[in-house]
């Protein structure tokens, strides 16, 4: 018990550097899910093709195996970037997969009828998207989308493996394998850290699904 508090100073900087990681990471990952998951919806067919084989592709490989690429692969081919950014990527790339298929199921709950009636009276495949369908199909979303969301939380661990220095799980391998602290306790201090991330995203997303079921 005393690990925790000696450390508590390194426990809060490996959170804080945690919530950066997600912070980024949600971001990306909802912007490159969203366009996905529209290119699949299109009428488009290669835009479709290359939507439907990306996350085919990324649904079926290991997060691991995503992350090495990211942060081996690529500087091997010219992109280099800061490990931090590296593993950002990656785990934008791997969640952006799943993001599409929560969004496409929401963009799927909407009767076609609604989308048909807007193509008739003029509106463009943008405008029908954006003004008819998105808007219903986000409150249908929720749910799929904030399992999607905390399994990328959990998943943020993960990048520490590959050499982003200072997030929760670095400052656990730090104390255990530096300076040679038990590692019952320090595992402990690093679970809490992730249940201080994952428990109130969790009720906030439950509050905003009550919210939208209010509302319909």
């Amino acid at each position: 018990m005393d690990i925790l508090v000696d450390n508590f100073d390194l426990f809060v900087a490996g959170f804080f550097r945690s919530l950066e990681i997600i912070a980024y990471t949600l971001v990306g990952c909802l912007v490159l899910g969203s366009l996905l998951a529209m290119m699949r919806v299109s009428p488009v067919p290669p835009l479709q093709r290359f939507a439907s084989g990306y996350v085919g592709i990324v649904r079926n490989s290991p997060l691991t195996v995503m992350l090495f690429v990211t942060a081996f692969v690529l500087p091997e081919l010219g992109f280099n970037a800061p490990f931090f950014w590296l593993g950002v990527l990656g785990l934008t790339l791997y969640t952006a997969g799943f993001v599409c298929e929560a969004v496409r199921s929401g963009i799927n709950s909407v009767p076609p009828g609604q989308a048909e009636a807007a193509r008739s009276v003029g509106l463009t495949f943008g405008q029908t998207l954006g003004e008819v369908v998105m808007p219903q199909a986000l409150r249908s979303v929720v749910p799929p989308l904030g399992s999607v969301i905390i399994a990328m939380m959990k998943n943020s661990a993960v990048v520490g493996v590959f050499g982003v220095g200072g997030d929760l799980l670095s400052v656990g391998t730090r104390l255990t394998s530096a300076q040679g602290f038990a590692i019952t306790w320090v595992l402990i201090g690093v679970w809490l850290g992730y249940l201080a991330i994952t428990l109130p995203t969790g009720a906030l997303l439950a509050a905003i699904e009550r919210k939208v079921a209010i509302v319909r």
